[in-house]
């Protein structure tokens, strides 16, 4: 019973224990009702979300060099000829350019110019783009001549052989083609959305689907992976059958993988073993949710669709909202609070609520301050340096809590860096939307609606 006691006492102990941040937004500094928070617990502050962006910028760019190696290092000069062991530069980073992550950092970028103004995000997806566009040639005789394979730098452009190596960055290169930034890659987009809406293994009902790890696999993943590049085929070339695709196919995914009891998705799901136990990766939830937002941007409001795949965002954000921290982040398994606080999905969450908010899908009273609370935490994951902190590597679908459990986080995993960006560009577009005012009221933030507008539901 002692040790009970004492156990329960600490408990309670660290549930109140003293956080190194005050509220500034509080003038009173012996105001007894408000203790201190382990976040940055405060209106976001545009230009500090502006600098923590540039610092993260300036990580990508040190961290992305656009040359062309030999084996021992030696710079390429003579692209006239290919060798065989010419190959993308590494970064001490370890970012690849071409992999599905760099999409998403590009789809930051572009998000960052529009609130920021500032042409030097733009300018480094130029940079990479370019590259591709002038490096491709070299790279395809390298091919013809050599037949590398995987080996290939740029095997992902020239032979795509999954979701993970053509979605994600097809959708980048569609979003900068429609923005105007960097060179024509048709070509390039032409092959990756053949991959996409062609040639990817399906299940008998049309839903992307992989033969890994499991054969007939479904991975939440892959919403991400899939469906924001069918949106944006839809939208460069106005043929609806895209969105069709891309509609059906998150509302299919969703039947199979969404809890509806829980309001969160499950990582996989396989065909051959449809009763499996249930896992709740958080970074899985992230990109159903980024893929529906990013769905909803392109989607004609006219398409039958539409308010199907709003209603399932709702359902999933309220799920997600529910199982915050205390911290502003979510944890690695969502919705279990021993496993540790992750980055990147507690950054696509961020980005997502606060985007939602800013397009009117969701009430601003309701969501308003849990992405503000969000960022409150996410700003605490950007170092000096602009590195992206606390973020979970590579993640297979797996059968067993110790593996999510365990994953290790790196400053190395891309996958921070891109939806960082974008929650900062979003956050910093909340701040100054004109639809509401944002309250500080009784110690916290209330986010009051202009025009009494209540119900979003009826309206959006």
């Amino acid at each position: 019973m002692l040790a009970a006691a004492a156990a329960c006492a600490l408990l309670i102990g660290a549930a109140h224990a003293e956080g190194p941040y005050r509220n500034p937004d509080n003038k009173s500094k012996d105001d007894p009702g408000e203790g201190t928070y382990p976040v940055p617990y405060k209106k976001p502050v545009v230009s500090e979300i502006a600098a923590a962006l540039q610092r993260i910028r300036g990580y990508m760019e040190e961290s992305t060099p656009s040359r062309v190696v030999r084996g021992d290092g030696t710079p390429v000069t003579d692209f006239r000829t290919p060798v065989a062991d010419a190959v993308l530069a590494a970064s001490h980073s370890d970012f690849g350019i071409t992999v599905y992550e760099m999409g998403v950092v590009h789809a930051g970028m572009l998000k960052a110019r529009e609130a920021t103004g500032d042409k030097r995000f733009t300018d480094f997806t130029a940079r990479h783009f370019q590259f591709f566009a002038d490096k491709m040639p070299y790279f395809r005789a390298q091919e013809d001549r050599f037949k590398l394979a995987r080996k290939n730098s740029f095997s992902r452009f020239l032979d795509p052989r999954s979701l993970d190596d053509a979605g994600s960055m097809c959708a980048a290169m569609m979003r900068a083609r429609q923005a105007g930034v960097g060179p024509d890659l048709s070509a390039m987009i032409a092959t990756c959305g053949k991959w996409v809406s062609k040639q990817q293994y399906r299940l008998a009902d049309g839903t992307l689907a992989r033969q890994r790890p499991q054969a007939s696999s479904l991975w939440a993943d892959d919403m991400y992976m899939g469906v924001p590049a069918l949106a944006e085929l839809g939208r460069m070339t106005g043929d609806r059958a895209y969105f069709d695709d891309a509609v059906k196919n998150v509302l299919q995914m969703s039947a199979y993988m969404f809890n509806p009891q829980l309001g969160i998705y499950t990582h996989g799901w396989n065909a051959n073993n449809p009763d499996a136990p249930r896992f709740y990766w958080a970074r899985a939830n992230g990109w159903a949710v980024l893929t529906m937002s990013d769905l909803l941007d392109v989607l004609p409001k006219d398409h039958p669709g539409y308010p199907k795949v709003l209603d399932q965002l709702r359902k999933t954000l309220r799920g997600i909202a529910e199982l915050q921290s205390g911290t502003g982040l979510w944890h690695q398994m969502i919705d279990r609070n021993d496993s540790y606080l992750e980055t990147s999905a507690s950054a696509m969450f961020v980005y997502v609520i606060a985007h939602a908010v800013n397009q009117g899908w969701v009430n601003p009273a309701t969501y308003g301050s849990i992405a503000q609370a969000g960022w409150a935490g996410l700003s605490t994951r950007i170092n000096d340096k602009g590195q992206v902190e606390g973020t979970c590597v590579g993640t297979t679908f797996a059968s067993d809590q110790v593996y999510y459990y365990n994953r290790p986080t790196s400053t190395a995993a891309l996958h921070g860096y891109g939806p960082t960006l974008l929650a900062g560009a979003e956050m910093i577009k909340l701040m100054g939307n004109p639809a509401f005012d944002i309250e500080h009221r009784v110690r916290t933030y209330h986010y009051v609606p202009k025009g009494g507008q209540t119900d979003y539901r009826e309206h959006h």
